[in-house]
């Protein structure tokens, strides 16, 4: 109950509706998103040898996502247990996982990541916004 109610407050602190009005943290449709394109510049980066993260921007948007979800009225603590759940971290890499192959990244083949990473800065997507190709 303590809980609930600090949650409540939060939200009213934040000038935003209140958390029962909130869809669940794993249906808000720009976090997800942008957590997905997150782990996607993450695998690109980590398989990719010519490619790199742009780390201040990197930064800068994880800064703007913990805004907006303050904005939308989501409580510090239940985000910080969204990021750390097990289940949702699998589903979130098993989304970005999806989205590497239907973008042409196939594992073991570690220059159909460079090619899916440079395309996705070329298009200037999220994820190609977090990259930087030295090829």
């Amino acid at each position: 109950m303590t809980k609930f109610i600090l949650t409540v407050s939060f939200a009213a602190l934040l000038g935003a509706t209140p958390a029962l009005a909130l869809e669940p943290l794993n249906q808000e449709a720009h976090i997800n998103e942008s957590l997905v394109a997150g782990r996607v510049g993450d695998t690109i980066r980590k398989t990719c040898p010519s490619i790199s993260a742009k780390m201040f921007t990197v930064l800068s948007k994880m800064n703007d996502l913990e805004d907006y979800a303050r904005e939308k009225g989501y409580a510090e603590a239940d985000v910080k247990a969204f990021l750390k759940n097990r289940t949702e971290k699998a589903r979130i890499k098993a989304l970005a996982e999806e989205y590497l192959a239907k973008a042409g990244a196939v594992e073991g083949d570690e220059e159909s990541y460079c090619k899916v990473g440079r395309d996705e800065i070329a298009k200037g997507t999220l994820a190609g916004s977090l990259l930087r190709s030295w090829k």
